[in-house]
């Protein structure tokens, strides 16, 4: 067997694997660091604790307040007895005007709370009691819906007693 007498060094990989390498490096972290640019809160914004964003009332806004609601609640029960509203609708109008009057009164975000929610949080017992005997009833079950004079005087309960 003839050899030459000349060592080859081993094979070496071209310029242009190294450039394609790194370009693959270069699109994982850039696919890596948009997610978190796109998902930093922006400095401009400033999140307020919510007692900070809440502004008092008054003792005559509080008022003020209640007539609105409670005329609202009254609007419900003239539809009702006028027959534009039917039973199941009137229910449903009372259980969103206490829980929008709870929201605006307090803060509570009462209007996308389920009852569940509200009995964990611990809110008066007016509402609880109106909510779990004439509205939940009235809306969500296949009987034929409560009569909504009742709803009207517990919405009047919530709207007078609520502090």
């Amino acid at each position: 067997m003839s050899a030459p007498d000349e060592l080859y060094p081993p094979a070496q990989y071209g310029w242009g694997w190294l450039l394609l390498a790194l370009a693959v490096l270069a699109l994982l972290c850039l696919a890596a660091w948009v997610p978190i640019l796109l998902t930093r809160p922006r400095r401009g914004l400033v999140a307020l604790d919510p007692q900070q964003q809440r502004i008092p009332l008054t003792g005559e806004a509080l008022n003020m307040l209640r007539m609105e609601y409670d005329v609202r609640i009254g609007q419900i029960e003239a539809d009702y007895r006028a027959g534009s509203l039917s039973a199941r609708r009137a229910n449903l109008e009372l259980s969103r005007v206490v829980r929008t009057f709870v929201n605006e009164y307090s803060g509570l975000e009462a209007p996308v709370l389920a009852l569940e929610d509200l009995k964990k949080l611990g809110v008066q017992p007016e509402l609880i009691d109106a909510m779990n005997r004439y509205y939940y009833p009235s809306i969500f079950r296949r009987d034929p819906a409560i009569d909504p004079i009742a709803g009207v005087e517990a919405a009047r309960r919530v709207v007078a007693s609520w502090h």
